[in-house]
């Protein structure tokens, strides 16, 4: 007698019950559901269901519906001024409302690297708590910053201060050009590196989402670039990925979105373009609760670059089916 079976004729000797055609097709009954002649067949009933002449059969199982599984990725950090980092986040340390508050987000963030400013010591109160007392500069490297400068004079002679206090090498460069924007005055930017970097700094640099620009930078000596993504403190997320991709793409030197991140999301888009590392302060300062804002955007940070080390899929204008269309019912 003749059946058909997922859509092929097939010629039975005899009539067979399901559970004996299903073993001699060698198919676990376990594993599969079967349709007979439009109505499913309940699994317990398998040993008593006649198979007869003209019966048509639909036997499926599972199939995975995307790609099969690769090797496993791991990030294994990345590499400045000769310094190995695992953490791609650096965090700042203004606008908490106290030191702890401070202390615990950094932890929270999982950073190895935050950025300090260089500011007066309070001489009418010596005794007020400073920020090496709840930041172990021993157990975190801190990174002095030149936040607030508007000349790359003022830039220089400030980090030279912050050597002097710390020791530190490696420090971050911004000269701004005005209040309203706080965007990086490139002029002095490039004056004030050119002059670090004689001086035996070792320049990560704050600039312009401008790829002649920050190719410039890199040529003169800054071991790394850090393009804004959007005007400091704005949380408006990275505004021109085109021009932060051409960065990249052209940088021999590590290349880290500076400012504008507004959350995780953001941050997480800045690696998946292929950054090396993200540097935010406002955003996780200013989260309604900064410890847990921390703690997303270091996952954040550890996803965007796992996608981008696994490749994301193209895109395209129109659908296609993830699942495969063989075997279709």
């Amino acid at each position: 007698m003749e059946v058909t079976i997922n859509g092929e004729p097939r010629v039975l000797a005899a009539a067979v019950s399901l559970e004996t055609l299903l073993q001699d097709l060698k198919i676990d009954p376990k594993k599969v559901a079967v349709e007979r002649n439009l109505e499913i067949v309940p699994r317990s009933t398998y040993g008593s269901v006649q198979i007869g002449a003209g019966d048509r059969l639909e036997i499926v199982h599972f199939i995975g519906g995307g790609a099969p599984d690769g090797a496993e990725l791991q990030d294994n950090g990345w590499t400045v001024a000769g310094r190995r980092f695992k953490s791609r986040l650096i965090v700042g340390t203004g606008r908490y409302k106290d030191f702890e508050e401070n202390a615990a987000a950094l932890k929270a963030s999982g950073a190895e690297i935050v950025t300090v400013a260089v500011r007066r010591v309070n001489v009418s109160d010596p005794n007020q708590p400073m920020l090496v007392d709840y930041i172990d500069p021993k157990k975190y490297t801190y990174l002095p910053n030149t936040a607030g400068c508007y000349t790359g004079e003022d830039a220089v002679r400030t980090l030279r201060l912050a050597r002097e206090a710390g020791g530190w090498s490696l420090v971050k460069l911004e000269v701004l050009g005005e209040q309203k924007s706080l965007y990086p005055d490139m002029v002095e930017t490039l004056k004030a590196a050119e002059m670090l970097i004689k001086d035996g700094f070792e320049v990560m640099v704050y600039c312009t989402d401008d790829p002649i620009m920050a190719k410039r930078l890199e040529d003169i000596g800054c071991c790394a670039i850090m393009p804004l993504g959007a005007p400091i403190g704005s949380g408006l997320g990275i505004q021109n990925p085109v021009n932060i991709r051409m960065i990249i793409e052209n940088a021999k030197v590590p290349v880290l979105v500076d400012a504008g991140v507004g959350t995780a999301s953001d941050a997480a888009i800045a690696m998946e373009l292929g950054c090396d590392g993200v540097l935010m302060n406002t955003a996780i300062a200013l989260a309604k609760d900064p410890i847990t804002m921390a703690r997303a955007m270091g996952l954040a940070v550890e996803s965007g670059r796992l996608a981008y080390l696994a490749g994301r899929m193209p895109k395209k204008m129109y659908a296609s089916p993830s699942s495969p269309l063989a075997g279709l019912i």
